[in-house]
C-alpha cells in the first residue's frame, strides 16, 4: 500500500507539481505566472531580487530626486553637473556607474518589464485578459526605455555645459523628462495620459499590471 501511494505521489509531481522540504505537494507556476512574477514580484538580477517594475519605479524616484537637487542650485555649475551624473546613474549605470542609484537602472528595468510581460502573453495558456493588458504594459514600458535614452543624452549635455546658466536650462528639461518616466505625458493634450506611445509611463504600466492581475483573479 505504501509503495502504491509513493508511486501516485511521484506521478502527481511529474504532472506539474513539486515536493517541498516537508513532503507537501505544491503546484509549479505556469510560464505565464512566472513571467508576470518577474515583472511584479521577483527577478534574480535586480537589487534584492525585487520585481522589474518596482525596480524601475525605485530608480526613477532616485533620478527625480537628483534632478530636483540640481535645480536647487541653479548658479552652481559643479553641483548641477554632479547631480546630472547621479540622474544618469539611476537611469543607465552602464553609462555612469557611480552614483546613488541601485545599480540596475530605469532603462534596463523598463526594457525587462516589456520583455517579460510579452513573454507572458506569448506563453501557452495565456488568457485574453493577459494578452490585452500585456500589450498596454509593454507599450508604456517601452516608452519609458525610449525616454530614458533621451534623458541620458540631455544629462550628458548638462555635464558638457560651460556655464551654470546653460547647465541650469538644460537641467530644467531633464527634470521634466525624468518626472515623465513615472507620470507619463499628455502628448495630445486631451486631459489624460494613456498607456500608448508616446504617453504611457511607469504609472500606466503599473495600472495595467493591476488590471491584468485583477482579471486573473489575483489580489492587487
Amino acid at each position: 500500500m505504501m509503495r502504491k501511494l509513493a508511486c501516485v505521489t511521484f506521478g502527481l509531481v511529474l504532472l506539474g507539481g513539486s515536493l517541498s522540504n516537508n513532503g507537501v505537494l505544491r503546484a509549479q507556476a505556469s510560464p505565464v505566472q512566472t513571467h508576470i512574477g518577474h515583472v511584479t514580484e521577483s527577478f534574480q538580477a535586480t537589487p534584492n531580487q525585487q520585481g522589474l517594475l518596482p525596480t524601475a519605479l525605485a530608480e526613477a524616484k532616485i533620478a527625480t530626486q537628483h534632478a530636483g537637487l540640481a535645480m536647487k542650485a541653479p548658479d552652481n555649475l559643479d553641483a548641477i553637473k554632479l547631480h546630472a551624473g547621479h540622474v544618469i546613474n539611476a537611469i543607465d549605470p552602464s553609462v555612469e556607474p557611480k552614483g546613488p542609484g541601485l545599480g540596475f537602472g530605469v532603462k534596463r528595468a523598463a526594457a525587462g518589464v516589456a520583455q517579460h510581460i510579452q513573454l507572458a502573453a506569448k506563453s501557452e495558456g495565456a488568457s485574453a485578459n493577459v494578452k490585452t493588458h500585456a500589450t498596454h504594459v509593454a507599450a508604456a514600458a517601452n516608452n519609458v526605455a525610449t525616454r530614458a535614452d533621451e534623458i541620458v543624452a540631455l544629462a550628458q549635455k548638462v555635464r558638457a555645459a560651460g556655464t551654470a546658466a546653460e547647465a541650469s536650462s538644460l537641467m530644467s528639461q531633464v527634470q521634466t523628462a525624468v518626472e515623465q518616466l513615472t507620470a507619463g505625458v499628455d502628448a495630445n493634450k486631451d486631459g489624460r495620459i494613456n498607456w500608448d506611445t508616446p504617453e504611457g509611463g511607469l504609472q500606466q504600466a503599473q495600472m495595467h499590471v493591476d488590471l491584468l492581475k485583477k482579471g486573473e483573479g489575483a489580489a492587487q
